[in-house]
């Protein structure tokens, strides 16, 4: 084992003996009742999932916004527990899951600067947004920062207002699906590919040969689902005719500029122009201004994924590495570009 290993092992075991020693320590000095209450916390930190709160804007408790940042590719990726940044599928799911029960909010602001991802992702966000807007009747507003192209304006379509920046590059509607074939590069090395199948289509869309013309329609009129199920989102959130959704659905990145001139977003600002209109819109400018901070990992789960990043399987081999699932042709809400 490396010195690195012993010294993050050194680490990690330290942070978990701070966390226990320092609360144990300050309820000696706490009253009887104080006591039972931080106990409780205590224990429940180890159990419940680690989101909290930071007060961006101190205000009115009883009419709060809260700010949820979506950067990132849009995946469902197991994220390490000592990054801050990022994007963190299940704690925005989890932050939406609490705006629902939470009547304090009367509105959410999303700073989203992402260039899109997964199709299921991307939905799943977006079906919880709806969700969190029709049982709690509240607005939500969006401010686009560098990017929202794809799968992130997939998600800011269903917001009252899009704010975006001259600079914000935007649009991108549409899937994506790509994949390699290795076949030529195979026959050079003299690897020869042994398939065994129960159907013509089992192995849809391998790398070791040439896709035939009737896989490629097969996986085309995927894509065209999924695109049309975008379209539709786009359609409903922005209440356009859905035959100009299409016309502005090839693909291509927008502006801000270009975005607002097609309808694609609302007006030029960043987020502090986004907040104000909210603010005015619905008579929330003594409101207080907050955002989730946390993973939504235990800090058992925390402590010992951090383990295992430290020491990872040793079974796996190169040739292992090659057949992941996250290898896989993946269909994307996502630009790919610059």
């Amino acid at each position: 084992m490396t010195n690195k290993r012993w010294v993050a092992i050194g680490l990690s075991i330290i942070v978990l003996i701070v966390s226990l020693i320092l609360p144990a320590i300050s309820s000696v000095f706490m009253k009887d009742d104080a006591k039972e209450d931080n106990a409780t916390h205590f224990f429940s930190s180890f159990f419940d999932q680690g989101q909290s709160e930071t007060v961006i804007r101190e205000g009115n408790m009883l009419e709060r916004i809260a700010v949820l940042d979506i950067r990132g590719q849009i995946s469902n990726q197991q994220i390490s527990p000592f990054m801050s940044e990022g994007y963190n599928h299940n704690a925005l799911l989890d932050q939406l899951e609490q705006i629902k029960t939470d009547t304090s909010v009367k509105a959410i602001i999303m700073r989203v600067n992402t260039p899109g991802g997964g199709v299921y992702e991307s939905a799943e966000l977006t079906d919880k947004i709806k969700e969190v807007k029709d049982q709690r009747s509240i607005p939500v507003y969006t401010v686009m920062e560098n990017m929202a192209a794809s799968g992130g304006y997939y998600i800011s379509a269903q917001s009252e207002k899009i704010f975006a920046t001259e600079e914000t590059l935007t649009g991108s509607i549409g899937v994506i699906m790509q994949g390699f074939n290795v076949s030529g590069l195979l026959d050079k090395l003299g690897i020869e590919d042994m398939t065994i199948k129960s159907g013509d289509l089992k192995d849809l869309g391998s790398p070791t040969r040439e896709n035939t013309t009737e896989e490629i329609a097969v996986l085309q009129e995927i894509v065209d689902g999924m695109y049309n199920r975008f379209i539709d989102e786009i359609a409903e959130g922005r209440n356009m005719p859905r035959e100009d959704v299409l016309e502005l659905a090839d693909g291509r990145i927008y502006s801000g500029v270009q975005a607002q001139a097609v309808g694609l977003v609302d007006a030029l600002g960043y987020f502090d122009t986004a907040l104000a209109a909210l603010e005015a819109d619905y008579s929330l400018t003594d409101a207080q201004i907050f955002q989730y901070s946390g993973t939504s990992l235990t800090m058992f789960d925390q402590f010992f994924l951090s383990m295992r990043n430290i020491f990872p399987a040793q079974t796996s081999t190169p040739l292992d590495n090659l057949n992941t699932h996250d290898e896989a042709p993946a269909f994307k809400y996502l630009y790919r570009g610059l």
